[in-house]
């Protein structure tokens, strides 16, 4: 254990925000007995190094906490993986398949690589062996099978009873013409399996049920058991309301979206997770990375030249400042490693500070090696 008057002193980001989320989810975390993060995956791609980092800086986080509290916690890594695919990924193989099946909830579409039943899961796999390699911890749920399940039918029901205060929330943010079509839930075409935006012609809470105006059809829909999905913002709020979220980070992107989710949860009668925007990860043009490009670095391309010790302090650094990930990053990344683990020896605190960030990759058994090897 840290010191605690060492704890008090230090700014390390990881720490600061812990103890932010602490003190504002105090009473929660304390009813619950249990403190629970996520990190959420859109699977219409492959998982890439930013992937990567929102999971690495959320289990700094966990390290962080392990220092603070006694109370377990719990990463959960969660698969957007009932959203519509909108576009083919540029670096996945069978283009023509992928466009026969756009619109379609990703775990129903085809899986271009022939290797798992959908497009979906085979993400889903990726991200959990991806995952696994760095030995972190987590609890991964896919959205599907809670929409499916069952799970989220309760807070759907909630969803439902709000409908009028939720669209009070969401609609001044749309342009006049979307206004007119906007619900916060999408059904599942029966005849095409398609993700549908379409207008609402009348609300059935007493059974939980939708009519919506399918191009001049009535199509009547149940909005529990995955029938319908919610947009985006709404399943936001909705999923940080049914796990019990209390800390998730979210690149800058996000933020306004996150603001109307946090209006919506607290609406709905639950008080918001406490948050974290961090800045965007960019390619050498200066360019947003993204799974369906395929721009920026790899992590096999990182791990090539460099170690994962390296990898997790750049992670670590300033999650505030925007970062440029491709090749000629690494050999200053690596330099800026071994300058840390020099500095070390003359700053104890800081390399305990250092491990303790670094056990998510569990490097605590690996850095012994690269500390003998260089301060030998």
């Amino acid at each position: 254990m840290i010191k605690k008057e060492i704890l008090d002193k230090t700014s390390a980001w990881p720490f600061v925000e812990a103890k932010k989320m602490l003190r504002e989810r105090k009473s929660f975390i304390d009813k619950k007995g249990k403190i629970t993060l996520q990190t959420g995956y859109g699977p219409s791609g492959l998982p890439h190094i930013g992937t990567f980092g929102e999971v690495a800086r959320t289990s700094m986080m966990v390290n962080a906490l392990k220092q603070l509290t006694d109370l377990p916690t719990e990463i959960i890594t969660f698969s957007d993986d009932m959203d519509g695919l909108r576009k083919v990924p540029d670096n996945v193989p069978n283009q023509e398949l992928l466009k026969e099946n756009l619109h379609k909830p990703l775990t129903q579409v085809p899986d271009p690589f022939e290797k798992f039943a959908s497009f979906g899961e085979h993400n889903n796999e990726m991200l959990k062996d991806f995952l696994n390699s760095f030995n972190f911890k987590y609890s991964f749920k896919s959205s599907t099978s809670l929409y499916k399940g069952g799970f989220f039918n309760p807070t759907l029901k909630i969803i439902l009873e709000n409908y009028d205060g939720i669209m009070n929330v969401i609609l001044p943010t749309l342009g006049k013409e979307r206004q007119q079509t906007y619900c916060p839930f999408l059904p599942i075409c029966p005849n095409t399996g398609h993700v549908l935006e379409i207008p609402v012609t009348e609300i059935d809470k007493k059974n939980s049920k939708i009519i919506f105006d399918n191009k001049g059809k009535k199509l009547e829909s149940s909005i529990l058991d995955g029938n319908c999905k919610l947009q985006w913002k709404v399943d936001w709020a909705m999923r940080w309301y049914a796990l019990d979220i209390d800390f998730e980070m979210y690149g800058k992107d996000l933020i306004e979206s996150a603001i109307l989710s946090t209006k919506i949860i607290n609406l709905i009668g639950k008080k918001h997770p406490s948050g974290f925007a961090y800045e965007l990860f960019l390619d050498e043009k200066g360019e947003k990375i993204s799974k369906s490009k395929g721009n920026g670095i790899t992590i096999d391309q990182w791990l090539k030249y460099a170690s994962p010790e390296s990898l997790s302090l750049y992670m670590y650094q300033n999650p505030k400042r925007a970062k440029k990930l491709y090749k000629e990053i690494v050999p200053k990344a690596v330099d800026e490693y071994l300058d840390n683990i020099e500095k070390s020896k003359k700053q104890n605190y800081l390399i305990k500070i250092l491990i303790i960030l670094s056990v998510l990759l569990q490097v605590l058994i690996r850095m012994q090696k690269y500390i003998t090897l260089y301060l030998s």
